[in-house]
């Protein structure tokens, strides 16, 4: 039997104070066990890209195994061999999850609990280069920044009055846009935004307008290889964040070992024991 793991969000549940004593990530854990286990999930993973080219971004969300994206960007060696979590808890992942109203000196002091620097900060926030973000988000800037009843004075006037058509008051909040102006392509052009003035979120362009994060949105909008290679940097290290906690390989990636049956075909495979993400 071929058992897949598919790690949680980000910073579910990694108390910063709880020292990671699980065996150690390394590529090629399943090599004896699953041989095609990162087969698998590469090839599911496209079938899901052309399926829904936004799927790529919420992958994203995610420490992944190593999988192949059509989207451009950098690609590095995962790690293997993380575990599932006995627990799951929504309310302990959106407490400790960025919100897209945080300032950069909120994302600053979130990140360094994790032991990740502000170039960590900036380069995984480049993750925004492909995706889309809802209304919902943005609404506040667009016409209560800070509580002043107008909108944020750091969004380009032209790319505001786009904001405002997508957008306006009152209306549907599930709406969605870009979050860069080439939401298919992963590339330097979110920092190039942010400079001038249109990145989509406050989380976003604040990135710019903080002194201390300034200085890498500069660099990477001129240096696409330096994004790249600090991009990869941060992946690996949040991909080492381990909580120390027990953990299990699940036999359905969706509940735990013993809890209620769901059933699920992964399309293409005979073994409806192997799962994939989806959202």
């Amino acid at each position: 039997m071929c058992l897949l793991l598919v790690p949680f969000i980000f910073f579910q549940l990694l108390p910063a104070t709880i020292p990671a004593v699980a065996p150690p990530l390394h590529p090629g854990y399943y090599a004896k066990s699953c041989p095609n286990a990162e087969y698998i999930v590469r090839d599911v993973l496209k079938k899901a890209m052309i399926r829904e080219p936004r799927s790529g971004a919420s992958v994203m969300r995610f420490q992944f195994h190593d999988c192949f994206v059509n989207s451009g960007g950098p690609d590095w060696e995962v790690k293997l061999g993380r575990k599932d979590s006995l627990t799951a808890s929504q309310e302990d992942a959106d407490a400790i999850m960025p919100s897209p109203r945080a300032n950069a000196t909120m994302l600053i002091d979130l990140f360094a609990k994790f032991d990740l620097s502000v170039k960590d900060l900036v380069a995984l926030s480049g993750s925004h280069s492909i995706g889309k973000g809802r209304c919902f988000s943005i609404v506040f800037r667009l016409y209560n920044q800070s509580g002043t009843g107008r909108p944020d004075p750091s969004i380009e006037p032209k790319f505001r009055q786009k904001l405002n058509k997508l957008c306006p008051l009152g209306g549907d909040g599930n709406v969605t846009g870009d979050l860069d102006f080439t939401p298919r392509v992963f590339d330097n052009q979110y920092f190039k935004d942010l400079v001038s003035g249109r990145g989509f979120l406050n989380s976003d362009e604040t990135l710019y307008t903080y002194w201390r994060t300034r200085e890498y949105v500069k660099r990477y909008s001129e240096d696409q290889d330096e994004f790249f290679r600090d991009f990869v940097e941060g992946m690996i290290k949040m991909g080492d964040l381990q909580s120390g906690r027990p953990g299990e390989i699940r036999k359905n990636c969706r509940v735990v070992n013993g809890g209620p049956p769901v059933d699920l075909v992964v399309e293409g495979y005979k073994d409806r024991r192997i799962l994939s993400y989806e959202t």
